[in-house]
């Protein structure tokens, strides 16, 4: 397996001894590029092998334990749903929803009739999305859309695998066959989906794509990461359109954000979301410089440089597996979280940008050295971000909440804690009211109400339904 490369740039408390590490800062290391990024061998990226010796995890994180990423929406009447792998149906992702804020669940019904190999873990996530009749709140029997899309791996080719996606037009009771999404191929890397329907109800489905890079490779030329691509489709799932691309150059395995941007012009550029992602730019001296581009999804001309949703010219040729996060306010703010090195020092950062795609005012640091996986919601001036840190023992999920835009914040509170394997967090809308939405393996789901928990301890989870993943009624 390809080793994961340290980056040049961590600063010397943060790297290792030729020969060995102290146990201080294997778990920093640890903390760092495996417990907040949570990469499994199983996710490590090929390109990233260049003669280095392997960083091994210390943290929570091991390569045979129950995968732990959930996708979890709330539809418009209030209905929770997820979407995850059970472990008792394997090779099967299964759909089920809670009516009681996570206390109870529906009897799960398998998406994938037939078993095959799912990515459910880091910054793999299955996603899902509902919607109820136009105008409707829910009455008995009303037939809700639901639409699943996920990746699976090839077992035959490492770091290889398809975009896939499935539907039920009858509230989840059913789901058509799956598509693969994908119209190459070949056995390589089509990963990392993300999936995200439009106001006009146009879906959207963007995951990260070698096709290119392979071409390149048998012509004997270099190509720098991975690409983005995407498909639409106008008919409800049923079929998408040619798969086109987004961005070339982009980083090989970190989610990309998509958001809806209720600023845009009229027409149909208006229905397409703004894409935020890790991308590979170069200096002068054609070295990588591993920013974030910002642009509408298909919004960039052939062989032109993205625009920036960063600009901190993190020089490193590995991928750390750390997607940003992007929510766009009503007035066409952008607010935005990620992660890079920043000199030195590893830093989560926050920024909001206008409608230009301007800073608003300088990026900044959010949490400690360790703080990863970012998740934002947006309210008119309301901002809330969440993270993770992982301290070598415990890792801990903590908010921070803005009344004026990103401009001041709250202090950090944390929302809920678990000492074993967990899920990157998620933030999640109840008709404008956030939510965290957070698995992991020792305590089960929990679903943590933001603007009810301000009276919570530092280190406690807050009015949290905990419900063992596997739990129905």
């Amino acid at each position: 397996m390809p080793a994961l490369v340290l980056p040049p740039s961590l600063p010397p408390h943060l790297r290792p001894s030729p020969l060995t590490a102290v146990p201080r800062v294997a778990t920093l290391l640890s903390a760092l590029f495996a417990g907040a990024l949570a990469i499994t061998p199983a996710q490590a990226h090929e390109g990233h092998d260049h003669g280095a010796a392997p960083v091994r995890s210390a943290s929570p994180a091991k390569a045979a334990r129950p995968p732990v990423a959930v996708g979890a929406v709330f539809d418009a009447s209030g209905r929770l749903w997820r979407v995850r792998i059970a472990p008792e149906r394997e090779g099967r992702l299964v759909v089920d929803h809670s009516d009681d804020r996570g206390a109870h669940f529906s009897n799960p019904v398998n998406v994938n009739a037939a078993p095959e190999p799912v990515a459910a873990e880091g910054e793999l996530r299955p996603q899902i999305i509902v919607a109820l009749p136009d105008g409707a709140q829910r009455q008995a029997g009303d037939a809700a859309r639901v639409w699943v899309a996920w990746t699976s791996p090839l077992a035959s080719v490492p770091y290889a695998g398809h975009v896939r996606f499935a539907r039920s037009s009858d509230g989840g009771r059913h789901f058509d066959a799956p598509l693969t999404v994908n119209d190459d191929r070949a056995p390589i890397t089509h990963r990392f989906q993300t999936l995200h329907r439009s106001p006009d109800g146009r879906l959207f489905l963007a995951w990260i794509d070698k096709r290119e890079g392979e071409a390149a490779k048998r012509q004997g030329q270099a190509y720098r990461g991975a690409a983005i691509y995407y498909a639409e489709s106008r008919d409800d799932g049923a079929t998408f359109s040619t798969n086109a691309r987004h961005a070339a150059h982009t980083c090989e395995c970190c989610r990309i954000a998509l958001a809806d941007d209720p600023s845009a012009p009229a027409g149909l550029a208006a229905n397409r979301p703004l894409a935020l992602w890790r991308h590979v730019y170069s200096d002068a001296q054609g070295k990588s410089l591993r920013d974030h581009g910002l642009a509408p999804l298909g919004g960039i001309a052939d062989g032109a440089e993205p625009p920036r949703g960063s600009d901190d010219r993190w020089q490193v040729d590995a991928c750390p597996h750390h997607g940003p996060a992007l929510a766009v306010a009503g007035d066409g703010t952008r607010h935005l979280a990620w992660f890079n090195l920043v000199g030195a020092t590893p830093a989560l950062q926050y920024q909001a940008r206008g409608r230009d795609g301007a800073p608003l005012f300088p990026p900044r640091k959010v949490g400690g050295d360790l703080a990863a996986h970012p998740a934002l919601f947006v309210r008119d001036r309301q901002v809330w971000l969440a993270w993770k840190e992982f301290d070598g023992q415990t890792t801990r999920v903590f908010v921070e909440h803005s009344a004026d835009g990103g401009r001041s914040w709250s202090a950090p509170r944390a929302l809920a804690t678990s000492d074993g394997a967990s899920d990157h967090p998620q933030l999640i809308d109840d008709r404008g009211r956030p939510y965290l939405s957070w698995n992991t393996l020792q305590e089960g789901y929990r679903l943590v109400a933001l603007e009810e928990s301000s009276a919570a301890t530092p280190t406690a989870p807050l009015t949290a339904a905990t419900v063992p993943p596997d739990n129905t009624r």
